[in-house]
Formats: structure tokens, sequence, C-alpha cells
């Protein structure tokens, strides 16, 4: 098969051996009959699917107990909507860094919804550079710094991070997630969508530590609300079978690499 290059936004280019695979249970998966196309959500076929892409994930990042992987729709660009909501409670502030287009967006976002203080910003330089995290000051009270870990339009990228104590870290890694060996430990919630590394678009991971659901509070609507995906493993509503589908093999794959 002629490899194929792709240089442009959105989905990039999957590995052939995962597009062969694909192609070849397309119309039989595990001798079903059924096509994942049309099977069941609610099917022992797919829960085995959702419960080992999510088990992948984990191995892969090396994630310790105490977290949780959710796979949601609506792209990185319904996070940025989705944590304030969650985590931006009355009488605190979320705290962003600014490095370029993406974490703008998620600012915007964040405004509308709570007060928002930028910590750390490069936007004086062009977003030339990432902004420098060592210096970075939060007060009192933050509820959350968010950062976006590569701004593919700036074409900047953090290498190192920072502990941030006792309050949650939060990154979109959208464009770079599983390209490079990291400690997430330092992240309460990582975000990313799949179509850049792990798999075609519709589906968006968030790596969220378990203790940081709690500080969800009351109100927010169902389909908005972390704890609630949490609760249901990802099932409470249909989720995006195929794209999990897909990323499964695509995880597995990657897998294989490094044995």
């Amino acid at each position: 098969m002629r490899p194929s290059f792709n240089f442009n936004a959105g989905p990039a280019v999957l590995p052939p051996e995962v597009m062969q695979q694909v192609k070849e249970e397309l119309l039989d998966l595990q001798g079903t009959g059924l096509s994942i196309l049309e099977i069941s959500h609610r099917s022992k076929e797919y829960e085995n699917i959702n419960l080992e892409t999510q088990r992948l994930i984990k191995e892969l990042l090396k994630l310790p107990s105490g977290y949780d992987v959710l796979f949601l729709q609506g792209g990185a660009s319904t996070q940025f909507a989705m944590i304030p909501m969650n985590f931006l409670t009355k009488g605190l502030a979320a705290g962003y860094v600014h490095s370029g287009t993406w974490s703008g967006k998620a600012i915007e976002e964040a405004r509308k919804l709570g007060e928002t203080v930028i910590v750390a910003s490069s936007e004086a330089e062009q977003f030339r550079r990432v902004p420098d995290l060592q210096g970075l000051h939060a007060a009192p009270g933050t509820a959350y710094i968010h950062l976006t870990s590569n701004e593919t339009i700036a074409g900047t990228q953090y290498h190192d991070f920072i502990h941030t104590g006792e309050i949650p870290l939060i990154a979109d890694m959208s464009s770079d997630i599983l390209s490079r060996e990291m400690d997430v430990t330092n992240f309460s919630l990582i975000y990313a969508g799949a179509q850049k590394n792990l798999g075609p678009s519709g589906v968006t991971i968030v790596i969220v530590r378990r203790d940081l659901l709690e500080t969800i509070p009351s109100g927010i609507p169902a389909i908005m609300n972390y704890r609630m995906h949490a609760l249901n493993h990802s099932l409470y509503h249909t989720p995006p079978v195929f794209s999990v589908y897909v990323m499964n093999r695509v995880l597995k794959w990657i897998q294989n690499q490094g044995e």
C-alpha cells in the first residue's frame, strides 16, 4: 500500500495495518454478523471494546489508580465550555495560560461562565514561544490552571510542565497526546480530540482524577457533567461507537510497536 501523508488540519493518517483490519471487520465484527456501524452500544461486544479501550489508554499513559478515562463527543471545543461549567464554581477564579489560538478559544468560553484570569501569556510576542511556567503565580482560591500543551497554529509546544500543588492543572493535549512519555500525575484533567494521534474524529478523550469529580456542583445538566459520564463508564448516552472502535485498533497497534 502506498504511504500517504497529510499535513492538513483535522484528522491525520491512520496506520495502514489498522485500516486493513477495519476493512476486514467492517461487515462482520467478531462473528456477530453485524457491522460495527450497526451494533448496539448496549451489546456485550461494544461494552468490551469500550472497557478495553479505556484500559489501553491507562496502560499506555501509565495512569495510576484514581483516574477515570472518559469518551465524550463534541471535540476539544466542547471541553472549553465543560471545564468551567464543572469546575469554575462561584467565588473562585480560573487561571489560564494564553499561548495561542486554542488557549484563546478556551479563555473566551471560560469568561462566559465565570471569573477568568490570565496567569501567563506570550501574546505580546505574537505567540512565538510558550509562556514560561516557572514564574507562574496563581492566587489562593484559584479553581484550576488551564494550559494548551501544543499550539498547532503558532507551532509551539511545552516540553516540560510544572507542579501546581493543591490547584488542579488541566491541559488540552489534542495535538500531542501519546506522542511522548510524560508524568500524567502532574495533571488533574487532560483532554484531547482523538483525530490527531489516536483515531478518526468523533470521540474526545478526557482523563480525569476521581477526586476532582467530587468537587462538581449540583445543577449542571447531566450531559455536561463529567461525574455522570464517569459513573456510567461513558455509556450514559449513545457513544461514538465507530470512533471508539477504530481508536481501540490504533491503540493496540501502538502497543504492539513497543513490544
